[in-house]
């Protein structure tokens, strides 16, 4: 065998192996978009109930323009292809109601154990997020300033949920992304390595049923 086949074929594995996590997030990804379109019946197959509701039919992340905290442009595919955790805020405050989502799903996050770095944890708004403020908890975080100012969400992430991302949509944009918002009930949602908005859990749902759930999703997509 010449050294030129014998690139070929080194060349051929690499390939091959680089290929190997792309093919996983996208078979996960038309898995669930099939699940959440009513086509598969996966967990009723496998015997597991869900407790949140699965978005139908899903919608797509990558196709919206967002800008980051400091105002930049930010597409979606500048995160990691991981399963992420979204909270919508509408509106220039983070009230009480919004502060415990936040700190219920940065518990959830945390619950996950070794899962942990499976899932990212994106906050999304339809103000920009420097001039977004906060509700003065009644428990004030340690190292929490003393005087609220014009970026106080972003100081209050920084303190209390690092490595959460925050990024703002136009209004229009997080209306058709999260068209339930607008109902009493709040939703926070689950998104697919490949940007689909797959399911959403409301307010009134049990901690353990949420980690059953999302640990259900992660055993069930591969290395996605």
């Amino acid at each position: 065998m010449t050294s030129s086949a014998t690139g070929g074929q080194g060349r051929g594995v690499v390939a091959l192996i680089a290929g190997i996590p792309l093919t996983i997030i996208l078979a996960a990804s038309w898995l669930w978009y099939f699940v959440a379109q009513g086509d598969l019946d996966l967990i009723g197959a496998i015997g597991t109930a869900n407790n949140g509701v699965l978005v139908k039919p899903p919608r797509q992340l990558r196709e919206v323009d967002f800008t980051d905290d400091a105002g930049a442009r930010f597409a979606w595919e500048d995160l990691e292809p991981r399963w992420t955790i979204v909270i919508p805020n509408a509106g220039s405050v983070c009230d009480s109601t919004c502060e415990r989502r936040l700190y219920f799903t940065r518990q959830i996050h945390i619950a996950l154990g070794r899962d942990f770095k499976r899932v990212q944890r994106v906050m999304l708004n339809d103000q920009p997020v420097s001039t977004i403020a906060v509700a003065r908890p009644a428990e004030l975080p340690e190292g929490w300033p003393a005087d609220l100012t014009s970026n106080a969400l972003v100081e209050f992430l920084t303190l209390g949920h690092p490595g959460l991302v925050a990024l703002t949509a136009s209004a229009q944009a997080s209306g058709e992304l999260f068209p339930e918002q607008s109902t009493d009930s709040g939703y926070w949602y689950l998104v697919d390595p490949a940007g689909w908005i797959m399911m959403r859990f409301d307010d009134s749902l049990d901690y353990k049923a949420v980690l059953s759930d999302l640990k259900f999703l992660l055993k069930n997509s591969g290395g996605a």
